[in-house]
């Protein structure tokens, strides 16, 4: 699956004065996108963590095309995109409850081993996930 969708609704904490969610607030539901992508492959970011690989972000994108509003709807869709050497990317996108494309984001993130901070390659068990899905879509 390359792709994971997942509903979060607009709380007022994370909205302005106008009642507009805060651009900083965005990262939070790319965020939940990006983990709840994982786990729904099988993978739980905490095991991740408990057996030493942290997975950082290096570079994000972010595009903001309309505004999102409090008690909104909001459907994130995180899509997989691509895993080379040790780097995976992920392209994220949120819509309103009328289908309208919101923001759009590109991650690069890095798994690093957490004792040494360095880049590592993924673990076995997530390159398996990585490589059947590539092999699903040739």
């Amino acid at each position: 699956m390359k792709e994971h969708q997942l509903h979060v609704r607009v709380r007022y904490s994370e909205t302005d004065q106008m009642g507009v969610v805060y651009h900083g607030n965005y990262l939070p539901y790319f965020e939940i996108g990006r983990v709840e992508w994982l786990r729904n492959q099988g993978i739980s970011y905490k095991s991740m963590e408990e057996n030493g690989v942290a997975l950082p972000i290096v570079n994000i994108n972010i595009n903001y095309k309309k505004p999102a509003r409090y008690d909104d709807l909001l459907t994130v869709k995180t899509k997989y995109k691509s895993q080379s050497s040790v780097k995976i990317e992920f392209e994220c996108k949120i819509e309103n409850e009328n289908g309208e494309l919101l923001t759009t984001a590109d991650f690069v993130l890095v798994f690093v081993d957490i004792k040494t901070g360095k880049p590592i390659v993924p673990p076995e068990n997530i390159k398996k996930i990585i490589d059947q899905m590539e092999a699903l879509e040739n």
